[in-house]
């Protein structure tokens, strides 16, 4: 198939599946085609059978009396060599015909004598010299058997090949039998059945138009208030909550708009409700992590007061004083958070992206975590490439992501070593994160990503953790147009994978590094426990069930 016939296709089908006119006016003429085609069969055969019919019935009549005449005429002779046999012979075919011999069209009476063949001469009128042409030897075997025969058959007798209605039947004489056979043109009646066909067909045609022309009509009506409600409905999911459709008349599509109009003032007001009461909570949020920066200061001057002199104190005080100063810590990153979500979601905050190698950015957040590492005994591993790895990003908020990310699987290591990988293609940098901890639990992956929300809730936090880091590292993947997403499974740890385009700004398709590690087990021969979040630019996330095989270096997004 041609590229114009391909294009031409695919503009159909893209049209067909659009347009639920086109689908009703398609259906209503193929199904009104075939109802109007059969019936219009079945009338035009019905008037040819009529016709043919008819035609039968006249030529048996004439048949009939012709033989009777025949019979009586030639009856008289008791050898056909007596004299005037021949012209008898002659004057009643000319009779029969209508009594002009030189006519040259109509019927064709015949009369022939197969027992007698060299005394009696066939005869026919009008004159004709082809019959065997149109009156077959089948035809004639059985009427020189002595009964009554018939046959559609095309020849030529004339100029021009003709259908003809063949009857034969015998005439018995004294002296034996002759054959008397009468050929009528079937012109008339099938210029008749023709006329009759293309009345029916053209009937039909135009029938099957007004069909297709009243569905159309019909499919408009209901059609066009359809439509105006979904571009009301696109212009209202846009935010232009003013938008609202026009009720004319009483019916059920007046009914329905101004139903629509209703749930969409409803949505109006609940959306500029929720919009209202969103933005009273950032800005709260806001106010009281601003607010609450003063006496934070304050207390956390008095607080490295007391711990720097915590070795003079009572070893109670002094434990006090070492709780006092983990929790204000916590309590400083848990107010920094905030505010940093807060920007997010008044849409403040701003990518600052520039010509980043990540190989030390992946090192300086090793370095930092080291301490912690070997606190909670996990070794951290690190596979990174030889050469530079640039990409165009935000080096503050990359570093943030990864210190979450990391500290999050020291933090549930168990004491298991810890995997940081760092890949690169001609489109995009990939890091994953790799854990050998409890890992995700079915149904967890679509969680973790949450705002304050943990595994286990009754674990106590080793890192002083403020449960934003992921949201907050998410937040970072979208505002650089990558993919933050996170792969688990029980008993075989957990792996986040964070992808971010080579050049600010480029569209994601495939990541340099896959998700599942390698590592990964199919338990029981079947999909591997767990479930994989991916989560691309401008969405909440989606739950891909089924990870990818074993095999594969990079992964596709959909």
């Amino acid at each position: 198939m041609s590229g114009r016939g391909a294009w031409l296709l695919a503009g159909l089908h893209q049209t067909w599946r659009r347009s639920l006119q086109v689908r009703v006016v398609t259906i209503t003429l193929l199904a009104s085609s075939l109802l109007v085609g059969g019936f219009a069969y079945l009338i035009a055969d019905k008037i040819t059978n009529i016709l043919l019919e008819n035609a039968e019935a006249d030529v048996d009549a004439r048949l009939k009396g012709g033989a009777a005449y025949a019979r009586k005429q030639l009856g008289l002779y008791k050898q056909p060599q007596e004299a005037q046999f021949q012209e008898t012979v002659d004057g009643t075919v000319n009779y029969l015909a209508g009594g002009d011999p030189q006519q040259t069209t109509g019927v064709v009476i015949a009369l022939t004598a197969d027992n007698f063949s060299g005394i009696i001469q066939q005869r026919t009128s009008p004159a004709v010299d082809n019959l065997g042409s149109v009156v077959s030897p089948e035809l004639r075997t059985t009427v020189a058997g002595g009964d009554v025969a018939s046959q559609i058959r095309t020849g030529r007798l004339g100029e021009e090949r003709t259908k003809y209605l063949v009857y034969g039947s015998p005439v018995p004489t004294q002296f034996g039998q002759v054959e008397l056979y009468y050929l009528v043109p079937l012109t008339r009646q099938d210029a008749t059945a023709a006329d009759a066909r293309a009345t029916v067909v053209a009937t039909g045609v135009a029938l099957v138009l007004l069909l297709g022309l009243l569905a159309a009509l019909v499919t408009r009506l209901v059609v066009t208030p359809v439509r105006v409600a979904a571009r009301t409905a696109q212009r209202l999911s846009a935010g232009l909550l003013d938008q609202r459709m026009v009720v004319n008349g009483e019916d059920d599509l007046a009914l329905l708009a101004a139903s629509f109009n209703q749930m969409a003032t409803n949505l109006q007001r609940q959306i500029l409700r929720l919009e209202e009461m969103s933005r009273l909570q950032r800005r709260f949020t806001s106010d009281v992590s601003h607010e609450l920066r003063t006496p934070l200061t304050t207390v956390r001057m008095a607080a490295d007061l007391i711990f720097a002199e915590r070795d003079e104190f009572d070893p109670t005080v002094a434990r006090s004083a070492e709780l006092l100063q983990a929790e204000l810590d916590r309590f400083e990153e848990l107010l920094t958070d905030l505010l940093e979500i807060s920007r997010f979601d008044a849409g403040f905050a701003a990518l600052d992206a520039e010509p980043t190698d990540l190989v030390p950015v992946v090192h300086r957040v090793a370095e930092r975590l080291a301490g912690l590492a070997e606190r909670v005994g996990v070794e951290m591993e690190l596979d990174l490439p030889g050469a530079p790895v640039i990409a165009e990003v935000d080096p503050r908020r990359v570093e943030r992501v990864l210190r979450n990310l990391v500290g999050n699987a020291v933090e549930h290591g168990e004491g298991k070593p810890v995997r940081i990988m760092l890949g690169v293609d001609d489109t995009a940098v990939a890091v994953t994160v790799r854990d050998h901890g409890v890992g995700l639990k079915p149904g967890e992956e679509k969680l973790v990503f949450n705002r304050f929300w943990r595994a286990d809730p009754s674990r106590a936090r080793q890192t002083g953790g403020t449960g934003l880091g992921l949201s907050i590292s998410l937040e970072d993947a979208r505002l650089h147009g990558g993919w933050l997403e996170a792969w688990g499974a029980p008993g075989q740890g957990a792996q986040f994978r964070l992808t971010l385009p080579a050049r600010a700004g480029d569209r994601l398709t495939t990541s340099p590094l896959r998700l599942v590690p390698a590592d990964a087990t199919l338990p029981f021969g079947g999909p591997r426990d767990g479930g994989l979040l991916a989560i691309g630019p401008g969405t909440a996330g989606a739950l891909a069930v089924g990870p990818a095989s074993a095999g594969d270096r990079a992964e596709a997004r959909p």
